[in-house]
């Protein structure tokens, strides 16, 4: 199995819902997002995936987030827009973007910080 990852990130503003502390007020990070997709073959030019590809469709998604107040969001509505949320969030539309028979989404790590960061995966 073949495993690659990229990062990337967005920046953001948002607020906790139902959380008792300084993170309940506005607040925003520099969120770094790693992607890690596993490759059971390689394709005729030797990749798993072509990184370009993971790294446009990852992009593409993380437009709706950059520069945003999180809390405004649809997909935040009823959620709160926590790292974990937003992790998981972006594993479910990469999966359903990028997973083939060969290739499927395995993680998706957000960093709020550059010593915190919450994770998503299927395990």
């Amino acid at each position: 199995m073949y495993r690659l990852t990229i990062i990337t990130g967005f920046a953001a503003a948002h607020n906790l819902l139902n959380y008792q502390g300084s993170c309940e007020n506005l607040h925003g990070h520099n969120w770094k997002v790693e992607v890690a997709v596993a490759a059971r073959d390689l394709d005729q030019a030797g990749m798993g995936i072509d990184f370009k590809i993971l790294k446009t469709t990852t992009r593409q998604i993380l437009v709706q987030f950059d520069h945003k107040y999180l809390n405004d969001l649809d997909c935040f509505r009823a959620i709160s827009p926590s790292s974990e949320n937003i992790a998981r969030l972006l594993f479910e539309e990469l999966k359903n973007q990028l997973n083939t028979d060969d290739v499927k989404v395995e993680k998706v790590k957000v960093w709020e910080s550059e010593n915190a960061c919450a994770s998503y995966s299927l395990d």
